[in-house]
């Protein structure tokens, strides 16, 4: 199973934030959003890295700072550390890379580089199960000989 049609079951769309913002407005639009990570952009919307969750926890834990008086670029994983997808590579792939590296969100990004979607750990878990389910099912109705000869 390739990326893009984990893409294609969970949308495309990308929540991010401003490479100035702070941390507080990032933890605002995660729990709004309901979601583990943000891509931060620049004015001309490109990535300068990815912000999330466990990101803001270390840095707090480590500096005992207040996410308020916290800036984002200071936190995030800067783009040279950025690891990324493409729409044609294969899901067990990402999920090794995701495990060898502790990171549960990856981005997609196109030919140009611009982020065409986000993938989580979850959403490659749940779609392995669905694809899963499909072959017990198939190979069930095969074994049950629910195929006509």
């Amino acid at each position: 199973m390739k990326a893009e049609k984990i893409l294609e079951n969970k949308g495309n769309e990308v929540f991010s934030i401003h490479v100035d913002a702070i941390v507080s407005d990032a933890l605002q639009v995660m729990s709004g959003k309901n979601i583990g990570s943000l891509i931060v952009l620049d004015g001309k919307q490109n990535v300068q890295g990815i912000i999330s969750e466990r990101d803001i926890m270390r840095n707090c834990y480590r500096s005992q700072a207040n996410v308020k008086g916290l800036a984002v670029k200071d936190v995030m994983t800067p783009r040279e550390k950025l690891i990324v997808a493409r729409a044609e590579d294969d899901v067990n792939d990402l999920m090794g890379a995701m495990t060898q590296n502790h990171i549960r969100h990856i981005p997609v990004v196109d030919d140009t580089d611009k982020v065409v979607g986000m993938i989580s750990i979850g959403d490659i878990i749940k779609a392995m199960l669905k694809d899963k389910d499909y072959q017990i099912r198939h190979l069930k109705d095969y074994i049950e000989s629910k195929y006509p000869l």
